[in-house]
């Protein structure tokens, strides 16, 4: 629902018809059913599922599209920065924006990424995994590429930046509410502000994201200075353990964040009407 929720808003913003839900949920569920055979045995990948949405109509003009195309695309995948990966090797970028303020940083538009690549290549090249953007103001750490940022202070204090220009991940909000039904542990959570000194003085950070999971970072590096962390550390695997065991059923899943797609479709009156905008 969260993933239906998100596309619907960015179609939104896009002047695109928002798809609806049970109609999203259930084109997933048919996607996963017929590619069952492709999905990896637990614990060594998964099935990713990418929407998408795109104008198809035969017209010419900058303006929306007269008709459009849903597309569930899947593929078997393995660890999202390669095998062998025990974490990530970030760089933090400041020749580069991801997002701005009032800009569409905060939706899943495939020019978001499209215009990472440089960056993304040029960081490759001198060994790093990834990159870690910063703000349009050069202060505070957005995100990366394609997943947002945690990391854990000296004080047991997780930061992770604040929604707005960036997107609203889902596994961010599954690792944030973890966090926040936390009972038997002195740590806290603090949405907002993350500055690149922050970061550096952390004892642990990692990346969420629906093909990063919970990647686990073991350096960050600016142009002035480097940290190197523990790999994976205690909360990265305090909270991957948590999530994890909510998908594999190891716990009662009591948010409801799972969807069975072999599971009988519960039709709603919504479920194949013609969008309209």
């Amino acid at each position: 629902q969260k993933n239906a929720q998100r596309l619907a808003d960015g179609a939104r913003r896009l002047l695109m018809p928002p798809v609806p839900t049970q109609l999203f949920l259930e084109a997933c569920s048919l996607a996963v059913r017929e590619n069952a055979d492709w999905v990896p045995p637990a614990g060594q990948g998964a099935l990713y599922l990418r929407p998408l949405l795109f104008g198809s109509g035969a017209d010419l003009g900058v303006k929306p599209s007269s008709e459009y195309t849903l597309v569930i695309f899947v593929s078997p995948v393995g660890p999202y920065f390669g095998p062998g990966t025990t974490g990530a090797r970030m760089q933090i970028c400041r020749d580069h924006q991801r997002a701005a303020v009032a800009g569409v940083g905060h939706i899943k538009c495939v020019g978001n990424y499209a215009q990472c690549f440089e960056a993304q290549r040029e960081a490759k090249g001198d060994g790093f995994s990834d990159v870690v953007y910063l703000d349009a103001g050069g202060s505070y750490i957005d995100e990366a590429a394609a997943s947002n940022f945690f990391c854990v202070t000296p004080d047991n204090v997780v930061h992770t930046p604040q929604l707005g220009t960036i997107l609203p991940g889902v596994t961010r909000d599954s690792v944030v509410q973890i966090l926040r039904r936390l009972t038997d542990s002195d740590l806290k959570l603090k949405v907002g502000h993350v500055s690149a000194a922050t970061a550096l003085s952390a004892t642990e950070a990692f990346l969420t994201g629906t093909g990063a999971g919970i990647t686990p970072i073991e350096h960050l590096a600016s142009e002035e200075e480097s940290a190197n962390f523990t790999c994976p550390g205690p909360v990265t695997q305090m909270v991957s353990k948590a999530l994890s065991d909510v998908q594999l059923e190891r716990v009662p899943d009591t948010l409801r964040w799972l969807h069975d797609p072999f599971a009988e479709p519960t039709r709603v009156g919504d479920s194949f009407m013609e969008p309209t905008f």
